[in-house]
């Protein structure tokens, strides 16, 4: 495949309040792509795009306050971005969501809320905006999965379990579009600087304080260091080079190895360097 060109292409883009996602719609706008900016979070996408149409006058910048969770309503959700920009040269499902506790401490329908949020909307995105990728000479799909989509620790079986599914989704994406011209990459982002610690909910199954639960957020937050910006600049670059996965990170790619190396026994050497959600007063 040729490399991805981003100027005057058509992004649409999930999570763009705030993060990586933030961060993408600041580079895209800058290397000249037009944007259709997609979150829950309705006044921090306006403040995102109102930043963006300062500094960019020239582009189109839309936004699009939305559940993911709302599965059903996707078709609806695309039909709105393209009736405001007509063609998609990019899509970047991005958004995702946590929640802390041991798959004991889960209720089925948390598990199911986290499922709808970082696999069904990735599936439901992917199956609504493929006609007008296929429209596109060279149109390219980014699916985010995670660390936790290379390895699983406990305490994040619902999380774990749905970036695993984006990760093989996205690899029989990439294989059955291939021939069509429609690059697919998924992304695995260590520890990136974000809010998803502090914004993670925790099962209602978990017995722990707050102070307890305030501890782990703390720590979790301590394994984030990596500048949402230079993720998503690596992210870009893996999709002008049409790269199939990238590793976002020094701790993914060290995980990885890890994994790679002891496929059944990597936790033994991981399990003192991961915070882990679950049973956090033991």
């Amino acid at each position: 495949m040729i490399p991805y060109s981003f100027t005057g292409g058509i992004a649409v883009l999930t999570g763009a309040a705030s993060g990586i996602g933030r961060a993408l719609a600041t580079e895209l706008a800058r290397q000249g792509s037009h944007l259709a900016l997609i979150d829950r979070d309705q006044d921090g996408l306006e403040r995102v795009a109102g930043e963006l149409r300062r500094q960019y006058p020239r582009l189109h910048v839309t936004t699009h306050p939305f559940d993911l969770a709302e599965t059903e309503q996707i078709p609806a959700l695309a039909d709105a971005v393209l009736r405001e920009h007509r063609r998609v040269t990019l899509l970047i499902n991005n958004a995702g969501v946590a929640l802390g506790g041991t798959f004991d401490e889960l209720t089925l329908e948390e598990f199911e809320w986290v499922q709808s949020i970082n696999f069904r909307a990735v599936v439901a995105l992917c199956k609504a905006f493929l006609p007008a990728l296929k429209a596109e000479l060279h149109p390219h799909v980014v699916n985010v999965s995670s660390l936790y989509g290379i390895a699983a620790p406990p305490g994040q079986s619902a999380y774990v379990a749905s970036k695993f599914a984006v990760r093989g989704f996205s690899e029989v994406l990439r294989h059955e579009l291939a021939p069509g011209g429609i690059g697919v990459t998924v992304v695995h982002p260590g520890g990136v600087r974000t809010n998803i610690a502090n914004s993670a909910r925790v099962s209602s199954g978990v017995n722990a304080t707050p102070q307890e639960i305030a501890a782990q957020t703390r720590a979790m937050n301590r394994v984030l260091r990596l500048d949402p910006a230079k993720a998503a600049d690596m992210i870009l670059n893996a999709v002008r080079k049409r790269s199939p996965r990238v590793l976002v990170g020094n701790d993914a790619k060290a995980i990885d190895m890890l994994v790679r190396t002891l496929p059944a026994t990597y936790w033994t050497a991981l399990r003192r360097l991961l915070p882990v959600r679950g049973k956090v007063n033991g």
